[in-house]
């Protein structure tokens, strides 16, 4: 139909919904609400929302929620639910101290989870967003300060005195580690031997040679009799990483007997792996989470070295001590955190940082572009590509239905958009997460085999992909990313002897957006990154950057959120000094929490 409003016509376009012939009548007004597309000289409106002039009026001036949406739901229908179950539901009844709630200017519980879903205004958002982070941050701080206690009183059931077996492999890798890299060692193999279960963070630069120590780690456990298992957090990585230690285990003769276990496999490669875990004819297992689900029952796992993604809290080493009596846990982490806040997130484990990365390779080159320089940086792309190298592009989004802001680029467009610009011969993919896992590792193993030149992406790559031929890396919408996630992505290359760059796209040249990028020119040390990140975000901004990393929240930031974390810290502080047991009454609300189980996935929302 054709629509006027005054200044101009319109098409409009609803697609098998023959009942609207009755509603849209020849002079009726309606509010019409959607993306305009343009058709040579045609405007069109594809499926808009649309509203009576009561409806809209009612809706005129309020704040409307938006929420993940899948297919087969609407933003409406989501709505409508939540706004029902609000005044169906029994909200809990308020279990923070009064003494907190006045000195933090905090909101009731009730009006906070009203307030994020309708508020009045942007202040009273802003007011159920700071109650509803302030309690994300203190329940995870108090439970890593309860669970710190705990870890310190596991005593050592798998004691790793034998070495020799990592100490051949040590003097035969064909480079030397880093000081870093052996004083880490170091930590962990005392850990071993020491009369308590390790509970270790390793954290270190991308590219910074973390895996060395895991695999030097595990062979000291094989080496004393024992299972060891390696958590990855994709079946990408975990793929990769079962290929990496194979080819070690034939190079240096590693008393190995591993096993690939994921999500993906066939019932039948399960159970067999479940099998041979279980009778210990393995005594290494690689996968995905999928390693310490119910079905996994080792004969005596002694050692689990996980991805940041696959941190354990107090269930799952329970969970853990049920297959064996407590393993020792190595936690490794390349996401840059700065220092003042690693201590308060990770304050229940020890801490290993590697801060120098391996001789030999050499600095990325860095630049930040707007898109009207996009042609010279895929004529850059070209140029690489003819030297024999490849290159990733990274997108925000999957496709073009995925979000209304048709600025965004999006993997599907930019993939099709690329192989039209550039010559036939430059083999072009696209990836992204929503593409079966089978799919997925065909890319990418065409990919590691130099079948692709240039892989078009979402974040899905961000993690421990190691393609070594790699030298490119650019990242469209920049500014919609961390600067902690900027980094985590240019961590893909660099990864060889070759030169590598990294080119960031910004959508407009707005001076805050180019000074928060130009910060990745500055260095490409990951941790300097962090802590100007730091500086830069602001609690001012109430939605937030999408920012990387593997400490996900349901809503705090540890960026934008870096002040009320610290406060949390100090506040959860007093209150174990204070009253360890929870005994006191005002505290009587936050014990009947913890009881509840209604808090749990807050001690582990990083698994």
């Amino acid at each position: 139909m054709t629509v006027r409003d005054g200044t101009g016509q319109i098409t409009i376009l609803y697609f098998n919904q023959p009942y609207l012939l009755q509603k849209f009548k020849p002079g009726a007004f309606f509010y019409f609400r959607g993306v305009v597309r343009q058709r040579g000289k045609q405007l069109i409106l594809e499926q808009p929302a649309v509203y009576t002039r009561e409806e809209y009026q009612a809706l005129a001036d309020t704040l409307w929620p938006v929420y993940s949406l899948t297919k087969g739901l609407t933003n409406r229908m989501i709505t409508g639910c939540i706004r029902q179950t609000l005044k169906q539901i029994i909200l809990p009844d308020e279990y923070l101290p009064e003494y907190i709630l006045k000195s933090e200017e905090l909101c009731s519980i009730r009006e906070a989870f009203q307030g994020i879903h309708f508020p009045q205004n942007f202040d009273e958002a802003a007011r159920a967003r700071k109650r509803l982070v302030f309690d994300e941050l203190f329940l995870f701080v108090y439970m890593i300060r309860r669970q710190k206690g705990y870890s310190e009183q596991i005593p050592n059931h798998y004691p790793m005195p034998v070495g020799t077996e990592a100490e051949k492999v040590l003097h035969n890798l064909p480079y030397t580690l880093t000081k870093p890299q052996l004083r880490t060692l170091q930590e962990v193999f005392i850990d071993l031997e020491s009369p308590y279960a390790m509970n270790r963070l390793i954290q270190g630069d991308v590219g910074s040679g973390k895996t060395i120590i895991a695999l030097l780690a595990l062979c000291k456990c094989a080496e004393n009799g024992y299972q060891g298992a390696f958590m990855a957090p994709t079946e990408v990585l975990a793929q990769q990483h079962m290929e990496y230690f194979c080819r070690m285990m034939a190079e240096h003769g590693l008393p190995f007997r591993p096993v690939l276990l994921v999500g993906s496999m066939t019932a039948a490669q399960k159970k067999e792996a479940y099998r041979q875990i279980k009778t210990g004819e393995v005594n290494l297992v690689i996968g995905t989470h999928a390693v310490i689900q119910e079905k996994v029952v080792f004969k005596n796992l002694a050692l689990v070295i996980t991805d940041e993604q696959h941190r354990f809290g107090v269930r799952q080493r329970e969970s853990l001590g049920q297959k064996s009596e407590y393993p020792h846990v190595l936690v490794m982490s390349a996401t840059p955190i700065p220092r003042s806040l690693a201590i308060i997130l990770y304050g229940d484990m020890n801490l290993s940082v590697i801060d120098e990365l391996p001789g030999g390779r050499l600095p990325r080159k860095n630049c930040v572009i707007t898109a009207s320089s996009r042609p010279a940086s895929w004529r850059f792309l070209e140029k690489e590509v003819r030297n024999g190298h490849q290159a990733y592009v990274i997108c925000p989004m999957v496709d073009s239905s995925e979000r209304e802001d048709n600025r965004l680029e999006n993997v599907v467009d930019y993939c099709a958009s690329l192989k039209d610009a550039l010559p036939s011969d430059i083999r072009i993919e696209y990836l992204h997460g929503k593409m079966r896992p089978a799919l997925k590792k065909q890319i990418m193993d065409s990919y590691y085999a130099h079948e692709i030149d240039i892989l078009v992406s979402t974040t899905v790559i961000e993690v421990g992909i190691n393609v070594p031929n790699a030298t490119v890396m650019m990242v469209e919408n920049a500014e919609r990313f961390g600067l902690a996630a900027l980094h985590q992505l240019r961590g893909r290359v660099g990864r060889g002897p070759d030169q590598s760059y990294c080119i960031f796209v910004a959508s407009n040249d707005d001076e805050k957006t180019m000074k928060r990028l130009n910060i990745l020119n500055q260095s490409n040390d990951g941790f300097f990154i962090a802590e100007e990140d730091l500086k830069l975000r602001g609690p001012g901004d109430l939605f937030g950057i999408q920012q990387s990393g593997d400490l996900h929240f349901e809503l705090a930031d540890i960026y934008q959120d870096a002040g009320l974390l610290k406060r949390c810290s100090e506040l959860v502080e007093e209150l174990m000094t204070r009253d360890p047991d929870l005994a006191l009454e005002e505290h009587q609300g936050l014990k009947s929490v913890f009881q509840s189980g209604v808090f749990n996935c807050l001690d582990f929302r990083t698994i």
